[in-house]
């Protein structure tokens, strides 16, 4: 497998622009190309044989692309999907999903601690993050909360302003995130209110934002099958399934600048 083979990042729209953007600071000599599925957005309240269904016609456009890796930049796609993809997509690239760092991390940091988590309701109702931190520690508490408003909130652009925080502070204040040493960011959506939710907790409480530790993971992944790039050549690309004027003006709340859209549709 070719080290200059492009690296794949999908998510059901923007979020997932939160992990390209800490990859591409990470390993700047990547190209990327970023698949946002934003005629089907969002993932989280859609059946798992849907988003299923999705994901697999998302890997065929990246495998044609040549991708040597695909990171599935979606929590609610890692959930529903991952082993369908890793089982369809075989040997032709490496398959990387968003939980799985993150699971390792906080088994690495708070064994007998009590943690919270969340996201959406497709996220939280698989309970895949409490069984596979359960699986490595029995020990770890963790709290899941869905908090479905969050995502259309932020993709609407109305994260900074007193509704957010009167919604972000309404969610935080539930029963099951009480007394926790640390709350799981369970949605690439979400460091775009890591601020409101660090604020929230006046530092008492860590913040686990998923797209640094999905990138430094990706990192070393790469390095360990001696597949990191040397040189960057071709500009990093990005498509969507459905262009509209709000969402290539919000992809610069994601990545930082205005990122210029392709389409690409799933089925012409």
């Amino acid at each position: 497998m070719s080290k200059q083979r492009p690296i794949g990042i999908f998510d059901s729209g923007m979020g997932g622009l939160t992990v390209a953007h800490a990859v591409s600071h990470l390993l700047p000599e990547e190209q990327l190309i970023y698949f946002g599925d934003s005629a089907h957005l969002p993932y989280g309240d859609k059946s798992a044989a849907t988003i299923q269904a999705y994901s697999i016609k998302i890997c065929d456009i990246l495998l044609q692309k040549g991708c040597k890796v695909i990171l599935i930049a979606c929590n609610s796609a890692s959930a529903a999907a991952y082993e369908l993809i890793k089982a369809y997509v075989g040997s032709k690239a490496l398959v990387i999903n968003v939980i799985d760092p993150v699971v390792q991390y906080v088994v690495a940091k708070y064994g007998q601690k009590r943690i919270g988590l969340i996201g959406t309701k497709q996220t939280v109702g698989s309970g895949v993050y409490e069984y596979q931190v359960k699986v490595q520690d029995s020990s770890i508490q963790i709290g899941s909360l869905a908090t479905p408003l969050l995502v259309p909130m932020i993709e609407e652009g109305f994260h900074k302003n007193e509704i957010s925080e009167a919604i972000i502070e309404k969610y935080l204040k539930n029963e099951t995130l009480i007394d926790i040493e640390a709350l799981i960011l369970g949605c690439t959506h979400y460091p775009l209110i890591k601020p409101q939710v660090v604020k929230y907790y006046t530092q008492k409480t860590e913040v686990i934002d998923s797209s640094e530790i999905v990138a430094s993971s990706l990192h070393q992944i790469l390095e360990k099958n001696n597949l990191l790039a040397e040189k960057r050549i071709e500009p990093n690309q990005f498509l969507v399934s459905d262009i509209t004027p709000s969402f290539e003006a919000a992809t610069e709340l994601f990545f930082g600048v205005r990122v210029p859209l392709t389409l690409h549709k799933l089925w012409e």
